[in-house]
């Protein structure tokens, strides 16, 4: 069995960034799944889940209400818990979603409502959410986008 494009990656090498993870060919479509890296793989502590969750409502309601609304195919975490997957139409660049990215975070940094979705009808899991740790994440990766090297958008 072949390993997939994920696990052939150098996680020892692999830091934080937004890095094109793969590009399928859909019919006539292009969608380009986006690596967005946040933590330093096996060398900082993953994401809490709690943090993890909060984070993916307040992403997918944020992109699924964005610009690009009609082009997002999927948001949600990795398995790891060291970032997110973003899966984008288009045969995009990591250069290509930074602004959209930003504008993501800003949004959660500055978010001071209740965790949309995070009710017993919306989610099945809603009890576990951590909007503080979400938010502290979002600075984080805020930071690390505002001044990215290019060793950061392309897998090492």
């Amino acid at each position: 069995m072949e390993d997939i494009t994920s696990f052939t990656i150098d996680h020892i090498k692999l830091k934080k960034g937004v890095y094109v993870s793969r590009k399928d060919e859909v019919g006539k479509e292009t969608l380009t799944t986006f690596d967005l890296r946040m933590t330093d793989p096996n060398d900082e502590p993953v994401i809490g889940n709690g943090a993890l969750h909060a984070f993916e409502h307040l992403g997918a309601t944020f992109l699924r209400n964005s610009d690009k609304k009609d082009d997002v195919i999927y948001f949600g975490p990795m398995g790891c818990r060291t970032g997110f997957y973003l899966i984008l139409k288009g045969d995009l660049k990591s250069e290509d979603i930074l602004d959209l990215l930003k504008e993501m975070l800003d949004f959660m940094i500055d978010y001071q409502e209740d965790v949309p979705g995070a009710t017993a009808e919306g989610c099945g899991n809603y009890q576990d959410m951590n909007l503080d740790m979400a938010k502290y994440h979002a600075k984080i990766y805020r930071d690390v986008l505002k001044n990215i090297s290019k060793d950061r958008l392309v897998y090492p």
